[in-house]
């Protein structure tokens, strides 16, 4: 009895399992989905960045000396005019004693031109005019001696020829006097010789100004390599300065996202050193030209509160906000059928229990997610991307999550951490 009793339960359970069996491969297979949700979705761009100041430059000596004082260290702050090297200027500043010296002497030669010379002019011509007078009235007495025969024409010759010597000599007191003239020769020769002293002046002034070496501007002393007792020469640098200004970032970025960058776009910032102190920038200006060897654009930011940490040439890490939807209709790329890119695509449904293609027409993307413009509605069951699975077969949907966040605040109030916000909607491109 017990064993007829067993016999029947058997038969009744695979009866029972075969028709399971059968209702299940009727119904179709298991399939994982997700129901499509209106989200917030971001997507970013992360890369590195080093830190720049707006002006970088080097100092050097412009002459060869040796080097007397260095005044300044690695991480100094300086300001405009403070000296920095000091360079030897015995020698110079002699050849500018020198040269003050003849410039001295020019002047004075040209102020006594001026004065005791004009003088000495005029009265030399005046004396030249009386002589001339004298020799004119003697000619006449002669002349009539001569005439009357008391004086023989030998006298009237002598007597002619002190009148020539005495006009010559008029001739040249005038040209003298003329010369001593402002517009004169020995004026204006005067005053070439002491232009020349004043530029030979000039001259040793710049040579011992080159001696010393100051700040261009406001600047912090980033290198330093010289020291007292060593020679220079033109050329070498010594010392490299980063001029005060807005602290910027420059990053070298994969031209292939170049359409994604814009100016003004919002950005985080994170040093490894100081990962818990990250801050805030935005794009400043992006390069008109490629990099042909790399392949990469430069991009720079702006710093809106310079941390104090930062050191010129520091290595960061950047996260650019590129784009943002407040509220979408979003979906994981897993779930698309086929190559994904461009703004079309199709993904499979479920519809009355089957399975149905329907064409999407795509907007945003990240690594993770897509944002639909048109296809599908909020709440609609997506069925996860399966070859196996044919258009009409009849599926049986296995709902999972996907981590999608709920809100999302702007990126600068929250620092975009992580993944930005919602990790599962927010791109990493172009690590």
């Amino acid at each position: 009895m017990n064993r007829r009793w067993l016999a029947w339960a058997l038969g009744a359970a695979v009866l029972l399992a075969a028709v399971a069996m059968g209702a299940a491969t009727l119904r179709g297979p298991q399939v994982d989905a997700l129901v499509v949700p209106s989200a917030p979705l971001v997507r970013t761009l992360q890369f590195s960045a080093r830190v720049a100041t707006l002006s970088r430059v080097d100092v050097g000596s412009t002459v060869t000396g040796r080097v007397a004082q260095v005044r300044v260290m690695e991480g100094t702050q300086v300001r405009q005019g403070d000296v920095l090297v000091q360079l030897e200027s015995d020698e110079l500043r002699a050849a500018l004693a020198q040269a003050v010296a003849a410039e001295r002497q020019a002047k004075a030669r040209l102020e006594g031109l001026r004065s005791t010379g004009r003088t000495a002019a005029q009265a030399a011509r005046a004396q030249t005019d009386a002589s001339l007078q004298a020799a004119s009235a003697s000619l006449a007495r002669v002349q009539q001696l001569v005439a009357e025969g008391f004086y023989s024409p030998a006298q009237l010759d002598e007597a002619r020829r002190a009148v020539d010597v005495a006009r010559a000599q008029q001739l040249s007191a005038q040209a003298q006097l003329q010369a001593n003239a402002d517009a004169g020769t020995e004026v204006a020769q005067a005053q070439a010789q002491l232009a020349l002293a004043q530029a030979a002046t000039v001259a040793a002034q710049a040579r011992l100004a080159q001696a010393t070496l100051v700040a261009p501007a406001d600047a912090r002393v980033l290198v330093r390599e010289v020291e007292p007792g060593q020679i220079v020469q033109p050329g070498k640098a010594l010392l490299s300065l980063a001029l005060a200004g807005p602290t910027q970032l420059v990053a070298q970025v994969d031209e292939r996202f170049l359409e994604q960058l814009q100016l003004g776009q919002p950005a985080w910032v994170v040093a490894d050193a100081f990962a818990g102190q990250r801050f805030a920038a935005r794009v400043l200006s992006i390069a008109p030209a490629v990099d042909a060897q790399r392949g990469a654009i430069e991009v720079k930011f702006s710093i809106e509160q310079t941390p104090a940490f930062l050191r010129e040439d520091m290595t960061l890490s950047v996260e650019v906000e590129t784009a943002r939807r407040e509220r979408t209709l979003v979906l994981s790329q897993a779930a698309l059928l086929g190559p994904s890119g461009g703004d079309q695509a199709s993904v499979l449904v479920l519809q009355d229990g089957r399975a149905q293609v329907r064409k999407l027409r795509l907007g945003l993307r990240t690594l993770d997610a897509v944002e639909v413009l048109d296809g599908l509605k909020e709440g609609d069951t997506v069925l996860r991307g399966n070859a196996t699975l044919q258009e009409g077969q009849r599926v049986r949907a296995r709902t999972v999550s996907w981590p999608i966040a709920s809100s999302a605040p702007p990126a600068a109030a929250q620092g975009n951490q992580g993944g930005g916000v919602g990790p599962a909607l927010t791109g990493t491109m172009g690590r």
